[in-house]
């Protein structure tokens, strides 16, 4: 798998990849991401709605589409499935990473999809090329094939706290999963799921936004009380940052991330 491409190899390789802007903001942020993308992006980088790109049929936010409209939304960017396709974002949460899950759920192939390491920030500072233009590809016919074993559901999760099958770890901040601030979701209670792992998405990541190396994850992981050994599943508040744990791990152990799809979202409802 190639989870990251630096902003040098991104840029001398500009040409022969698709580049996806898939910056999300919490509700809270009072940011627009198309709006930013519009004053500016990586050059030849189209934009990726994650909301409005997700499952329209559920209340629960950004979860995953069907795979016809998954086919329909990747053919209508111009994207083929032997494109290497090139995620980035600039926002607070690495939405980027939420991608590149989907596109692994949907069949991609994993050494042709990649995270930007240090995001549109490290791209900045280095003074990359960057544009105001929208880019527009023409239709291609892209074909997904889906992989049911990457995604759990709220069943699995209650009947894993007695059979402790699996580790969930919550990439959410410490004082939300202790339950001790509140959600940015109104309606949800706080707290956690019984049994789970907290561990921070924003430990694993280093100030110029680059994730940190193999050895450190390890540690990190294993500080946490995980085993590397025995299986695991990411959730955390709508299954945006769940899927950089997920990626994390993959750097770890070369396996595909199984996700939480309605995490606290969902869970929270009760």
């Amino acid at each position: 798998m190639k989870q990251l491409v630096s902003t040098e190899w991104l840029n001398k390789n500009i040409n022969d990849v698709k580049i996806l802007d898939a910056t999300w903001h919490l509700p809270n942020a009072n940011r627009n991401s198309f709006e930013e993308y519009k004053t500016d992006h990586i050059l030849n980088s189209i934009f990726f709605d994650i909301d409005k790109n997700s499952n329209k049929k559920t209340n629960l936010p950004h979860m995953l589409p069907s795979k016809d409209d998954w086919e329909t939304i990747i053919s209508n960017l111009g994207i083929k499935n032997d494109d290497h396709v090139i995620i980035y974002d600039n926002s607070d949460v690495f939405s980027s990473c939420r991608v590149w899950y989907t596109f692994l759920y949907f069949g991609h192939d994993p050494k042709l999809i990649s995270v930007l390491d240090g995001n549109f920030q490290k791209w900045k500072k280095e003074k990359l090329p960057t544009s105001k233009e929208i880019t527009h590809l023409n239709r291609s016919m892209y074909k997904a094939k889906e992989e049911p074993s990457l995604v759990i559901t709220k069943d699995q999760v209650n009947k894993n706290i007695v059979s402790k099958k699996f580790q969930l770890i919550d990439a959410r901040g410490n004082q939300r999963f202790l339950g001790l601030q509140p959600e940015p979701r109104k309606e949800l209670k706080s707290g956690n799921i019984k049994g789970s792992v907290n561990l921070p998405f924003q430990e694993l990541i280093r100030e110029d936004r680059t994730f940190k190396k193999k050895e450190e994850l390890v540690e990190i992981f294993k500080s946490k009380k995980v085993s590397l050994e025995k299986e695991m599943a990411f959730t955390c508040g709508s299954g945006i940052t769940a899927c950089i744990l997920g990626l994390a791990n993959s750097i770890i152990s070369g396996k595909k991330p199984v996700i939480y799809d309605g995490s606290w979202a969902e869970y929270g409802l009760d």
